[in-house]
């Protein structure tokens, strides 16, 4: 048997071994069913990804961003160094949405305060108009959405959280502990523009039993 037929064998062997596996992953999306990401649920599991990221402060910075704001991901990676690099907690910015072009006030509290500010003393030097939140591929590149819901996803793994997980998790993850602590769902409904209650349950990913509980 020549080489070739040797290395064509061994694939098709390693392909039908990968077929199992996922056949056999109990969290595979059956055919035909919507993929939605979700929020981070547990205030452990939010912890303990800032605990893994506690060595990255891009990372932090933008994940405690993310849950701390409501914005999209695309509006996050939007964000400019001079919008933020002077403000103290409490204080806001305006960023006007990508989606619905309308202006919003976005707060900084404590916790993003200062995950940005441990940031701010590593994160290369640039002009005031570059993006926040840099790329390592090149200089004044803003991170991707693609990438972030990469890091999403893996630091969700890492902290064995078993829900699809991506960038919009993190918005969702506002609303979701935002409702828990008694935020009323009509001013949720106005931050993520939406028409009525249900849809905004729906989205925050609120099940009917987490509703009664609330």
């Amino acid at each position: 048997m020549g080489f070739a037929r040797i290395k064509a064998l061994k694939k098709m062997i390693q392909d039908m071994f990968e077929k199992e596996k996922i056949d056999k992953n109990p969290n595979r999306p059956k055919k035909g069913d919507v993929i939605r990401t979700e929020p981070i649920r547990k205030p452990e599991d939010l912890q303990a990804i800032k605990e893994l990221l506690k060595d990255e402060p891009r990372n932090l910075a933008v994940f405690t961003f993310g849950i701390n704001t409501a914005l999209r991901a695309s509006d996050i990676l939007r964000t400019r160094l001079c919008d933020v690099q002077h403000l103290k907690p409490g204080e806001t910015f305006t960023i006007r949405e990508k989606k619905t072009q309308k202006k919003r006030p976005v707060a900084l509290n404590e916790a993003t305060y200062k995950a940005i500010q441990n940031y701010l003393r590593v994160r290369p030097e640039t002009s005031p108009d570059a993006p926040l939140f840099l790329s390592r591929t090149g200089h004044e590149k803003a991170l991707t959405v693609s990438s972030l819901n990469a890091l999403v996803k893996f630091w969700g793994r890492k902290v064995g959280i078993r829900e699809n997980l991506g960038s919009h998790s993190l918005r969702k993850s506002f609303g979701f502990h935002q409702r828990k602590a008694g935020t009323s769902v009509p001013v949720l409904m106005s931050i993520f523009n939406h028409s009525n209650q249900r849809q905004t349950l729906d989205y925050l990913g609120i099940n009917e039993e987490e509703i009664g509980a609330l």
